[in-house]
């Protein structure tokens, strides 16, 4: 028996994302357009289970939230979890000013979704993907941090790679992969 799944977030591409990496799995996910309130934590995995739970209880569904960061080995892991509060202050000229002379340009993206039901059932699901951070923002594709990432074993950054390469290596794309495959045993 499946269950509708809701995936709470106000970004419409971290959605058409999720959706289109679930429908490969046969899950069908809806989009419940809500603000959710962010705990200040350094572990992605508290934000996005707190955030899941209140959504949950708050609207009776079955939700999935999904919460990442960028950490930069040279930054001791910053931004992290608070890399989208950093991309709105300081944008990626503000990163790669903080990286200027800086040789070691490695990075990580880090997913964490969160399953949570409406009982107060929650699990959590990761993905993570290895790469450096670029000299200057490339390519058109993409949003948020894309632009200078370059993911392991590529030359270019998400925003040139495309959103179609990107969804089928990324940070987002593992976690929720690891997710379908929970879901499916689970309900279906």
């Amino acid at each position: 028996m499946s269950v509708e799944v809701y995936f709470a977030t106000s970004n419409k591409n971290k959605f058409l994302e999720a959706y289109e990496i679930l429908s490969e799995f046969g899950v069908v996910l809806k989009w419940l357009r809500t603000t959710k309130v962010e705990i200040q934590s350094d572990l992605l995995d508290e934000i996005a289970r707190k955030s899941a739970l209140e959504i949950t209880q708050r609207t009776g569904r079955h939700v999935v939230v999904e919460d990442d960061g960028l950490f930069i080995e040279a930054l001791k892991g910053f931004p992290g979890p608070y890399s989208s509060f950093v991309y709105r202050t300081i944008g990626l000229k503000g990163v790669l000013k903080l990286l200027e002379g800086v040789k070691n340009r490695a990075a990580y993206f880090k997913s964490v979704v969160a399953y949570a039901e409406p009982n107060g059932f929650v699990k959590t699901f990761e993905g993570r993907i290895n790469g450096i951070i670029s000299l200057e923002p490339r390519g058109e594709e993409g949003f948020g941090y894309d632009p200078i990432f370059i993911p392991e074993s590529y030359d270019k950054t998400f925003a040139e790679l495309g959103l179609k390469v990107k969804n089928t290596i990324s940070h987002r794309r593992r976690a929720f992969e690891n997710f379908a495959k929970w879901y499916i045993k689970r309900y279906l």
